[in-house]
């Protein structure tokens, strides 16, 4: 299994994000996405797999191994996220790519432009003269580049147009079908169904069962199609940096 979650207890002060949650996630080229409305934990669930967040209680494990016992460093390197928002640095597409991976030849910035289907001419441009779909495929470029071998969406569409989100929906559906496992986080029960190999439902910080999960998915007042409302989840924490400090919904 690549993520495991035993009886996994979330809490932010009296806030239970996450409640009594056990749930695994396969390893391998697929596209897993973790469902919920706002507030349902879906987003804590995700940031548990890099350490963004921790459990209050219970057990997370990648790939067989405690990740309590991983270095935190080692452990974000392995497993790379998008958040909901592009977060570019100060400076070129070429700066962002080497703030990620100084040691990054021209060739590999190139590689992962490509993989991202932005020219590489943009090696130059100003990250922040991009449009907000060409920054979101950016910050992509800016994690891949450091060679993760799983790849964490947090919401990674919810800022963009309908034309930047199937692209970057094609984006994640050609990473998953390349090899890399791919968890992405959305409410929109739409984009799950087109990108999605499989699903996790979260209703209240719980996985729903299969029954409870239909009831959710069929009700008016569970899932609504995309509509750009979040709130965001989670607390900041100081020892972040870079793109953590831009927080995910759910």
């Amino acid at each position: 299994m690549l993520f495991e979650f035993d009886d996994v207890v979330v809490r932010f002060g009296e806030d239970v994000a996450l409640d009594h949650v056990t749930a695994q996630v396969p390893d391998g080229g697929s596209v897993t996405c973790l469902l919920g409305a706002s507030g349902s934990g879906k987003s804590t669930l995700l940031r548990l797999c890099n350490r963004l967040e921790v459990p209050t209680s219970g057990t997370v494990r990648f790939r067989g191994q405690p990740l309590d016992d991983i270095d935190p460093l080692l452990l974000r390197r392995t497993v790379g996220m998008v958040f909901q928002r592009p977060t570019p640095f100060p400076g070129t597409v070429r700066d962002n790519l080497l703030v990620a991976d100084p040691d990054a030849t021209e060739d590999a910035m190139h590689t992962v432009l490509e993989q991202v289907h932005l020219p590489v001419s943009f090696l130059d441009r100003e990250a922040d003269s991009l449009s907000g779909g060409e920054q979101q495929r950016g910050s992509l470029a800016r994690t891949l580049v450091t060679g993760p071998e799983v790849l964490l969406m947090d919401e990674p569409t919810s800022a963009l147009d309908p034309t930047s989100t199937k692209a970057l929906e094609e984006l994640g559906r050609e990473l998953a079908d390349s090899g890399m496992p791919v968890l992405w986080v959305t409410h929109d029960l739409d984009q799950a169904d087109r990108i999605g190999d499989r699903r996790i439902v979260l209703v209240g910080g719980r996985v729903a069962d299969e029954h409870q999960a239909q009831h959710y998915l069929d009700s008016e007042d569970g899932f609504h199609h995309h509509h750009g409302d979040e709130t965001h989840e989670g607390h900041d924490d100081p020892t972040e940096h870079d793109e953590g400090a831009d927080r995910g919904a759910g």
